[in-house]
């Protein structure tokens, strides 16, 4: 615990440093409860907090494209490696990749036992440029009229429940950026549905549950293949806020659960009354 403890308040002491080295408000995506649960631990004890996650956004380049370098801790960093992705919209896949594999690759050089997050944002800011500019000479030089298959994938994730706001507030965001449709059921239990193209979806599932959402699953994953536009394959035509009237106590939120016989008439609005049964094991009737 004394060394769990050591590790903690050196994880503070490297935030802190972050937060002085980038200063400008959304170059440090920190979790708000993240730090306060951390020094609540070291103040009084009890179980472990969550583990430390956040992202620093650095900008590369001239026009400046950001780049983002995902954190996440284990209890006992610097004393085992930190966990980190570097990701940006302006990479291509394989770019990302290489650039990822390097980083941890210099990462791993560095001695043993010492913090080491301040000295991967460095490098990301040092050494990200070559990507961006492979991935831009490879987006510049694809044929434009080539019309090449692309894979439609409609995703249904199922939660224990949705209630955060902030969390809520990143489904959507992720679900716009990134041109998905679908919904997401919010309350207990929590589904969402994400459609449009493979990469997109893979994308979204990947972010959402950065960087500790642990009651999540991807239940079910529908790929089909096509040489024409994804939209023609949607099943919702945009990113719908499902919420249903919900029973239970009002005043409890553990029995606050959603209305599922509702739930289960959409899912039939909308050609996908199969997949009630994945989500909860059960088959879907309808009250006559």
């Amino acid at each position: 615990a004394a060394a769990v403890r050591e590790c903690l308040e050196l994880q503070l002491l490297e935030v802190e440093m972050l937060l002085s080295m980038f200063p400008k408000k959304g170059e440090v995506g920190l979790d708000g409860a993240a730090v306060p649960g951390v020094r609540r631990y070291l103040r009084d004890g009890g179980a472990l907090p969550p583990r430390l996650g956040y992202a620093v956004r650095v900008g590369v380049g001239e026009p400046e494209v950001k780049v983002e370098l995902q954190v996440l801790l284990p209890h006992t960093y610097p004393r085992v490696p930190p966990e980190l992705f570097a990701r940006s919209d302006a990479l291509h896949r394989q770019q990302q990749l290489q650039l990822n594999t390097h980083l941890a690759a210099h990462i791993s050089s560095l001695d043993a036992g010492e913090l080491c997050v301040c000295e991967a944002v460095q490098w990301v800011k040092e050494h990200s440029l070559p990507y961006l500019e492979r991935s831009k000479v490879a987006s510049e030089s694809a044929p434009k009229a080539a019309v090449g298959k692309e894979t439609f994938q409609r995703m249904w994730i199922y939660s224990h429940h949705i209630y955060r706001q902030e969390l809520r507030k990143k489904i959507f965001e992720s679900a716009k950026k990134l041109n998905l449709t679908g919904f997401c059921l919010t309350g207990k239990p929590g589904v969402i549905c994400v459609e449009g193209v493979r990469g997109n979806c893979e994308e979204f599932w990947r972010v959402i549950r950065y960087p500790n959402w642990k009651h999540i699953s991807c239940k079910h994953v529908e790929n089909t293949e096509t040489e024409g536009s994804v939209d023609n394959l949607r099943l919702f035509p945009t990113f719908e806020d499902l919420q249903f009237q919900a029973h239970g106590d009002y005043g409890l939120r553990n029995d606050y659960h959603m209305d599922l016989g509702q739930f289960l008439e959409f899912l039939k609005q909308h050609q996908s009354g199969h997949i009630f049964q994945i989500l909860f094991g059960v088959e879907g009737k309808l009250a006559d």
